[in-house]
């Protein structure tokens, strides 16, 4: 089951990758973690992203796609996997599907977590994060014991500046000009399938399981 998570910041794609992986038993791969693992491991392909990333630029495409293209080989993802944050533009789709295509296989689902902007700003606006130890809570959804304090550590909590309205509205106009393509890409490939994200998260989920039929 080769999986595609879409949608756009904050939509909560992350939250049913790592649902989906766990019920699937099979890998959720996010550039990011994919990225972290290379340098860790200082593979060629790792210190070349450093390098772009060290002087605050963004890995080109060419080097993502020989990143995500090769964590595909791992034995973990041979039953398939979720991907999280890849492809983020149509060159990156295209290029995807051709390394697919290239060892005879493709892409099951690519599922899209429809959620209204103002939705996602209301939503992103409410997230607080513990300055020390980074544990994350929502004000209303996952509030905690006590206010403006970490659960776990009892450090403050803070609105991070990526979750400020202003700029969560930003990330979502970079999105809808770059990433929202890819819906209309999949749509064409016959692979896209929509949820409604709005609702509670296990309701998303269960949408989901019901789309990919397990």
């Amino acid at each position: 089951m080769k999986l595609i998570m879409l949608g756009a910041p904050g939509a909560g794609k992350g939250t049913q990758a790592k649902l989906i992986a766990d019920k699937y038993q099979i890998p959720h791969i996010s550039t990011g973690d994919i990225f972290r693992a290379n340098i860790k491991d200082g593979t060629e392909l790792g210190m070349k992203a450093k390098s772009y990333m060290d002087a605050g630029g963004l890995v080109p495409d060419e080097l993502v796609i020989d990143l995500v293209v090769d964590r595909l080989t791992w034995e973990d993802a041979k039953n398939g996997y979720v991907l999280d944050g890849f492809p983020r533009t149509i060159p990156q789709a295209e290029a995807l599907t051709k390394a697919l295509a290239e060892k005879g296989e493709k892409i099951d689902a690519a599922i899209d977590i429809d959620v209204p902007d103002e939705n996602i700003i209301n939503r992103m606006g409410g997230r607080r994060a513990c300055v020390a130890c980074g544990a994350t809570y929502h004000i209303v959804n996952i509030p905690p014991k006590v206010e403006g304090k970490c659960d776990k550590c009892g450090a403050d909590l803070i609105l991070r500046d990526d979750d400020k309205p202003e700029t969560v509205k930003n990330r979502l106009e970079v999105y809808h000009e770059q990433t929202q393509p890819l819906i209309d890409y999949y749509k064409a490939e016959g692979v896209l399938k929509e949820v409604d994200g709005t609702v509670d998260m296990n309701d998303v989920f269960n949408a989901i399981v019901q789309i990919l039929g397990a």
